[in-house]
């Protein structure tokens, strides 16, 4: 608590003297600090050491991303995507909403909720496999895993606000929103380091044509007309740049000239030939025996995974 009013200064001019004496121990730790009394060096006395951050989130967001694999590395703009952001009742947050209608973007702070730990050098998801600091990245791998996500603001209803594309995934928890500010938010021509000579060699790399045969074609038809579930596109654009064994993106060495891509809870098998990749088929990610356990709500799909089953059984892996 920190002291005030002209009395306690003067009664406790000394103590204080001895408080700054006693805690320049903690001078190297985040604390609660008092700015009206400093010492002699002009750093205020810090009274209490405070080694975590209380954050507490503000709402969830729902989309149609569920497992890691659907989230784009960045929201992509060209897709006509819709979520809605779930403010928490009792918080009053429906007036905290007030005049935030007029700004067309806004900025979501949220939560990596899926990651249990950190790492000080990360795979970006492009360009060569090296590694890189994360401080230099925008991996979910990060020290206080906080993600940041500029959005279209479409709409304001109630405590819920629709969005536009963004890269969250379902019930993502929001820890702040603010508005997008263009003349501080935004400098295009600024340099965007390894980003820049990334660009540069993709814009050299060889491009692979993707197609689907008849079997891929209908199984990934029926997904997205019985279950909206549709990860074929974000396969096709990773295909499109890099059909070669990759733990980064989950591609497995060729098996009898077959190679196996893991996205989310299915797995997609390829073949390639030359500057041609063909998709062979789809396959669900678990194997019967855990689709059909008792606890298999925790499984990505499960109810049309067990479908696809029905519809395409005695399937290979």
């Amino acid at each position: 608590m920190c002291c005030n009013g002209n009395e306690k200064e003067r009664r406790g001019g000394s103590r204080i003297k001895w408080l700054c004496t006693a805690v320049a121990s903690l001078e190297a730790k985040q604390g609660v600090v008092c700015y009206k009394h400093r010492r002699d060096d002009g750093h205020p006395v810090c009274f209490m050491s405070a080694l975590n951050l209380v954050c507490r989130p503000i709402g969830v967001i729902r989309t149609d991303m569920r497992a890691k694999f659907d989230a784009p590395h960045q929201p992509d703009l060209a897709l006509e995507q819709r979520s809605v952001i779930e403010l928490f009742e009792g918080q009053s947050y429906e007036l905290a909403l007030s005049d935030l209608e007029g700004f067309e973007r806004i900025w979501l702070i949220w939560w990596f909720d899926r990651n249990a730990n950190w790492r000080p050098m990360v795979r970006a998801p492009r360009g060569k496999t090296h590694r890189r600091g994360v401080f230099a990245t925008r991996s979910p791998h990060r020290p206080n895993p906080i993600g940041i996500t500029s959005v279209a603001l479409i709409e304001i209803r109630g405590r819920e606000l629709i969005v536009g594309s963004n890269d969250l995934l379902d019930n993502t928890q929001i820890l702040d929103i603010k508005p997008y500010i263009s003349e501080v938010d935004s400098f295009p021509n600024q340099r965007n380091g390894w980003l820049a000579e990334l660009e540069h060699e993709e814009q050299s790399s060889d491009v692979f044509r993707v197609s689907l045969s008849p079997t891929a074609r209908d199984q990934s038809a029926w997904l997205l007309s019985t279950w909206e579930i549709d990860f074929i596109t974000r396969v096709t654009a990773i295909l499109t740049r890099a059909p070669f064994p990759s733990r980064r993106h989950r591609i497995t060495s060729p098996k009898d000239g077959v190679y196996r891509l893991s996205c989310g809870g299915w797995r997609v098998f390829f073949s390639r030939m030359e500057s041609e990749v063909l998709i062979e088929r789809i396959a669900p990610g678990f194997p019967l025996e855990l689709l059909e356990r008792e606890g298999r709500e925790i499984i990505p799909d499960y109810k049309a995974q067990l479908a696809f089953e029905g519809q395409w059984p005695n399937r290979k892996q």
